[in-house]
């Protein structure tokens, strides 16, 4: 494919995390009678859609980092749409800082009405279910989102992988994708910006080591199997009493999901899933605040919106809030004589 009609991209950014939205998808995934999840499996065995994927993500329209998503029709009408989240290696099953681009997305655009003071819930179907972006307007302008995530838990705890920092404790935890979690200082590191290089490092050797041992298998649904990403954390402060009697947790994390990428913001799927470890060592507890910062200096303000069960055991709704700000606006093309396309990735 060399030739193409011009791709119209709406470019945002949650936290410092590029969110690259594709409201016009008139390709083989935007048939009716599918569900998200499965126009996620359509699109990953389609070459147009993964061409398209390519262009958007690679250079030089894209980086190694980048990341966007497909507007679909959603799963039914209790939707107001639904979204394939891509990346450079290919479609996620959740994504958290999108969730919050979105509804702030569809509110400024107008596509869902909302008062100019107020809250208003954008609902979304994603791959691995419904999710909601409560978009809060202060004078008619968007003043942050609430992303409230599907039922997140704890699968494993106290998973031994082999490195070549030699033999780590990892838990898994799901949080709309499955990652390992485990404190950075364990590996001799810092979540810190000099560190990234060997924090990619290490992430994606964890990823790897776990996903070839089949760690990570979902209870019922196998496309949702599989390590997405690797957590590394650290404290920032000890937690502190509030008024009111809860607790404040102030914690850093990166996240290395996929082939290496690293999220700029501190990962709604990833936030959800240490709420939901969090919330089963009792170290987080409803009514408590998870203060969690990304390593670029970006924040969500997390809690457990709710206590539920999930495959049987314990689980919870984590909500989390951030802020989402539009970048730019692009008319992506192809001349039919350039050799390098879809793109090439460098690291």
């Amino acid at each position: 494919m060399t030739s193409m009609t011009p791709i119209e991209t709406i470019d945002w950014h949650t936290g410092g995390e590029p969110f690259r939205i594709v409201p016009d998808c008139r390709m083989a995934v935007a048939g009716g009678g599918l569900t998200v999840a499965e126009r996620r499996v359509l699109a990953m065995e389609s070459d147009e859609v993964q061409w398209v994927r390519a262009l958007l993500c690679s250079e030089p329209r894209g980086h190694a980092d980048m990341y966007g998503g497909f507007l679909v029709p959603p799963d039914d009408s209790g939707a107001h749409l639904g979204v394939l989240f891509w990346h450079k290696d290919g479609f996620s099953t959740a994504c958290g800082h999108g969730t919050i681009a979105l509804g702030a997305w569809a509110v400024e655009s107008g596509r869902v009405q909302a008062p100019a003071d107020g809250v208003t819930d954008v609902v979304i179907d994603v791959p691995s279910g419904r999710v909601t972006a409560s978009v809060r307007t202060v004078g008619g302008a968007v003043e942050d989102v609430t992303f409230t995530n599907i039922a997140s838990y704890v699968l494993d705890g106290g998973v031994e992988v082999a490195t070549s920092r030699g033999t780590v404790t990892v838990d898994i935890a799901f949080g709309g994708a499955m990652y390992a979690v485990l404190p950075a200082q364990t590996v001799g590191l810092r979540v810190r910006p000099e560190d990234i290089t060997q924090l990619i490092e290490i992430g994606r050797e964890i990823r790897n080591a776990l996903n070839a041992a089949g760690a990570a298998e979902h209870p019922t649904d196998a496309r949702l199997s599989g390590i997405y990403g690797t957590i590394l954390t650290e404290e920032v402060h000890p937690p502190e009493r509030r008024a009111d009697g809860s607790r404040r947790l102030h914690q850093r994390n990166i996240t290395v999901f996929a082939d290496g990428e690293v999220d700029r913001s501190p990962c709604g799927s990833g936030t959800s899933a240490r709420v939901a470890l969090l919330a089963g060592r009792g170290e987080l507890r409803p009514g408590d605040e998870l203060r969690h910062e990304s390593i670029v200096g970006s924040v969500f303000r997390a809690w457990i919106a709710e206590q539920v069960t999930a495959h049987g055991n314990p689980a919870v709704i984590p909500a989390m809030t951030g802020t989402a700000y539009q970048v730019g606006t692009s008319r992506f093309t192809v001349d039919p004589r350039d050799s390098l396309v879809p793109g090439f990735v460098l690291r």
